[in-house]
């Protein structure tokens, strides 16, 4: 079981983060203060979930002790502050994720999934894999971020079906329109131009463009 130590003083918000993620199969540890944190660094958790204002110690001066013990580890800042001042300083430092408050438990969630899950997409039961924080259900032949659903037509779903068995792996559009659009199909390759722009425009999914070639979907 993944271990995640969460760093917020708030007790309210830290009792309601920590229930999503426990419920979401991680074993979760709650410190209400910096240099509570700072103590247990030695103990290696596989991902930190850190607020900027702490008492004691900031998240800023714990964020430094983490990254000098455990440069590997991954670490998700949270602030209610200014936001993109914040976002900026913190991924300068080293952190790994931002989350502005207020957000929603389920973000957090998806988003230490992405962080945990890098080397592939998170297969969860019901056939829904998890990837790039989006929940992407065969099933039901939708796709959804911040818990806000969308359906996808016949050759969105199809595309990115066929992107998720290849993650990683960069695919020329002539192999996408083989095998998507099928090899009797003889129109313009935009059509997957087009296709990408839609999946992009619904959720922010981590596809990339391979320029003069074709498109691959990373796993972060």
């Amino acid at each position: 079981m993944k271990k995640i130590f969460l760093v917020e003083d708030e007790m309210s918000l830290s009792e309601l983060l920590k229930t999503y993620l426990d419920e979401a199969g991680y074993d979760v540890t709650v410190y209400g203060n910096g240099l509570d944190a700072k103590s247990v660094i030695d103990e290696k958790p596989d991902l930190w979930v850190l607020d900027i204002m702490l008492p004691g110690m900031d998240g800023y001066a714990l964020i430094k002790e983490i990254k000098k013990a455990t440069p590997e580890i991954p670490v998700i800042f949270m602030s209610a502050r200014s936001a993109e001042l914040d976002r900026v300083i913190g991924l300068e430092m080293g952190s790994d994720d931002y989350l502005p408050k207020p957000f929603l438990p389920r973000e957090l969630v998806l988003r230490a999934q992405r962080l945990l899950g890098k080397q592939s997409a998170v297969e969860v039961p019901e056939g829904t894999i998890i990837i790039g924080g989006c929940v992407f259900d065969l099933k039901e032949r939708t796709i959804t971020y911040l818990n806000e659903v969308h359906p996808l037509t016949v050759k969105e779903y199809d595309l990115m079906t066929y992107l998720v068995n290849n993650i990683g792996t960069a695919l020329s559009r002539n192999d996408l329109l083989d095998q998507v659009w099928g090899t009797d199909y003889f129109g313009s390759d935009r059509v997957i131009d087009d296709a990408v722009r839609r999946l992009r425009k619904k959720v922010p999914l981590p596809i990339e463009t391979v320029y003069g070639f074709g498109y691959i979907l990373k796993t972060e």
